[in-house]
């Protein structure tokens, strides 16, 4: 089962993107370098609740 998640810039805290990732795994929160059209950069994008 997996469980949909938003991920948020870092810099300017817009939810650009969402992903997903497997139920069991809660302890670990997600962290990628994605692009923020508002920024206009690469950025770090982590999980929000």
């Amino acid at each position: 089962m997996r469980e949909k998640v938003i991920l948020i810039c870092s810099k300017c805290l817009s939810r650009n993107y969402t992903s997903s990732r497997k139920k069991y795994d809660v302890n670990k929160k997600i962290e990628i370098l994605k692009y923020c059209p508002k920024c206009n950069e690469h950025t770090l994008h982590k999980e929000s609740k």
